[in-house]
């Protein structure tokens, strides 16, 4: 049984609890207030992510997201949700500095946006940050492989972890594990090294783009939806195609505003008779 039949939100705990033998892990991503009531009745995990900035925001990358942009999105997401767990990221230069710079403005986030967890970039470099957090009372989600806050590091939204180099995607997922997150993103990754990994570790893998075997899968609902018409990763199934069904119903709204057939009778206002609104006035 999916842990989506609790009565109360989920927690990291139990979450980590559902790696030993529950249902996969339902995670998409939200960003507003009826976009997280729609998700809430069948996810596990939302996750206000990063990836706002990109989405609804414009932004060429999600290194221009702020932590007053998390915290308004977190907020917003937050009044839709009663029973996923929620969890929101850390945006790039909120963190990476120093363990206590990572407590300040976690603390931030769960104070302002009433997230139960946090996550953020980086494997090794960040087991430091991420234990420091556990130990003062901060949840977190690890994210590993592909960062997209690393993209132009890495050179670009690339595969990480062929060949050699996925014995630094296994020690990331090692280090992050040892650390104390709670449950870790594989991004973007061989499907067989996914399939390490999750077979490693104890806490809960969310793949987006790395393996079925993954304990969760996590989608930008965005993507997932199509509510773009020219974007479309690899790793994205597209469940709709609202991109283009928007297109076609505004198009219609416009042919038929400029043709003056809206508002038709049934969308207008009509006066009272003469007798009723005085009687109304009197």
């Amino acid at each position: 049984m999916s842990v989506t039949g609790a009565t109360k939100a989920l927690t990291p705990p139990d979450v980590l609890a559902a790696r030993k033998g529950g249902d996969p892990l339902v995670c998409l991503t939200a960003y507003t207030t009826p976009m997280a009531r729609l998700v809430d009745a069948h996810c596990d995990i939302v996750l206000v992510g990063d990836s706002v900035g990109m989405v609804l925001h414009g932004l060429p990358s999600t290194l221009g997201v702020t932590l007053d942009m998390m915290i308004m999105h977190g907020k917003a997401v937050r009044r839709g949700l009663q029973k996923a767990l929620m969890v929101v990221d850390m945006p790039f230069g909120s963190y990476e500095e120093s363990p206590q710079q990572a407590f300040r403005n976690a603390a931030r986030l769960m104070a302002e946006t009433d997230c139960a967890a946090v996550k953020l970039e980086g494997g090794e470099t960040m087991a430091e940050t991420i234990s420091f957090l556990v130990h003062r009372g901060i949840s977190v989600m690890a994210h590993i492989g592909l960062t997209p806050q690393a993209v132009n590091t890495v050179g670009g939204y690339k595969v990480q972890g062929r060949g050699q180099d996925a014995e630094r995607i296994m020690r990331d997922a090692a280090a992050v594990e040892q650390a104390g997150a709670f449950s870790v993103v594989l991004e973007k990754v061989p499907a067989a090294l996914a399939d390490r990994i999750t077979a490693q570790l104890a806490i809960p893998t969310i793949g987006i783009g790395a393996s079925a075997s993954c304990d969760g899968q996590v989608l930008v609902v965005d993507d997932m939806l199509g509510m773009f018409t020219s974007f479309r990763p690899k790793f994205v199934k597209r469940y709709a195609e609202l991109g283009n069904g928007a297109d076609q119903a505004i198009a219609a709204y416009a042919a038929e505003v400029r043709a003056r057939r809206f508002p038709a009778a049934e969308h207008v206002f009509a006066d009272l008779p003469q007798k009723a609104a005085e009687g109304e006035t009197a």
